[in-house]
């Protein structure tokens, strides 16, 4: 089966480790591609390429001020992102319980041998 193309959804868009870090560089604040390019270490081009695909699948707003672009994440568009990883996120919560209750199961001290 072919794999998708990264630009037919958010998912496919956020598979690409590079575009995930840039999404939470954007998370707090609009930024231009050089604080991009800064914060991340990647060259200009590819940053560009990068927003490119995550504009496409509306995961970044881009706004205009004077000569320069701001990028931020749109909110509204990751939320479904986050609706489907809630799932594993229980998942994975449920298990860590496990794992404590038997942590501190072990460490409960034991009553002496008669």
């Amino acid at each position: 089966m072919a794999r998708a193309r990264t630009t037919s959804d958010a998912f496919n868009a956020v598979a690409e480790p590079r575009r995930r870090q840039i999404l939470l560089y954007l998370a707090h604040d609009e930024r231009q591609v050089g604080e991009i390019v800064t914060a991340i270490g990647l060259d200009q081009p590819s940053v560009s390429k990068h927003l490119g695909v995550l504009r496409r699948v509306n995961l970044v707003r881009v706004r205009r001020n004077g000569r320069h672009r701001l990028y931020r994440t749109n909110a509204a568009a990751i939320q479904p992102l986050h609706q489907w990883t809630e799932t594993f996120e229980r998942y994975w919560q449920h298990q860590l319980n496990r794992v404590k209750e038997r942590a501190e199961a072990q460490m409960t001290p034991k009553p002496p041998a008669k």
